[in-house]
């Protein structure tokens, strides 16, 4: 395994596994609105390194460790390391904006720099076969793509389940991002792939006029 990757779920592990022995400590370093507005900005990083428990914790991790390789491979261990901090960040912000009158909502968990990965990866490999829990046959990476997107936005919408569909949709969209400011060429060469995959951004956006969160 790849040593950066290897120091991440490392870190993830230890920080999740401290925060289920100790709830003080998952308390102080999770994602929470209230502090976040007060100046305890370490949450916005933090919270990334905690889980719910111990299902949570280990999807997370498997999901990175099943798409990270081609990533690296394409970018370098420095670069991959920075996309990933970036989703996870954007998702946080993200999560803020959209809960931000919502002072005791939290949430924990590396969804949104985990989904940054995964989208990274759809957009390098948007035809690879992918296989998701129940279904019997290989997707296409692209059609898992898009229906992740528009389950985040109508999630959003809904306000559906204990679900950080911002977090999902925040890091989507900057690990989406870094991988164009990685690879620019990508957007010529694969400009219908970039646009459909936008398209729940710019529903995101609209959503996000019409309730007037930004």
């Amino acid at each position: 395994m790849n040593t950066a990757v290897l120091i991440i779920i490392g870190l993830t592990v230890a920080i999740s596994l401290a925060g289920f022995q100790n709830r003080s400590f998952l308390n102080k370093y999770k994602f929470q609105i209230a502090p976040i507005k007060n100046g305890d900005y370490i949450r916005m990083v933090s919270s990334g390194f905690l889980h719910v428990d111990y299902t949570h914790l280990i999807f997370n991790m498997l999901t990175l460790y099943f798409f990270y390789d081609k990533i690296i491979k394409s970018f370098g261990s420095e670069r991959f390391v920075i996309l990933y901090l970036a989703s996870l960040i954007a998702g946080s912000v993200l999560s803020y904006v959209y809960h931000k009158n919502e002072p005791s909502y939290s949430a924990v968990g590396a969804s949104g720099a985990v989904s940054g990965v995964l989208f990274s990866y759809i957009l390098l490999n948007p035809f690879s076969k992918l296989y998701i829990m129940f279904i019997p046959v290989p997707i296409p990476a692209i059609v898992v793509g898009i229906g992740y997107l528009l389950y985040s936005v109508y999630g959003m919408k809904k306000g559906m389940g204990n679900i950080g569909h911002a977090a999902h949709l925040g890091g989507a969209a900057m690990g989406l991002l870094m991988t164009l400011i990685y690879a620019p060429q990508l957007i010529t060469e694969k400009t219908n792939i970039v646009l459909i995959l936008c398209i729940p951004l710019v529903a995101l956006f609209i959503l996000g006029r019409k309730q007037q969160i930004y």
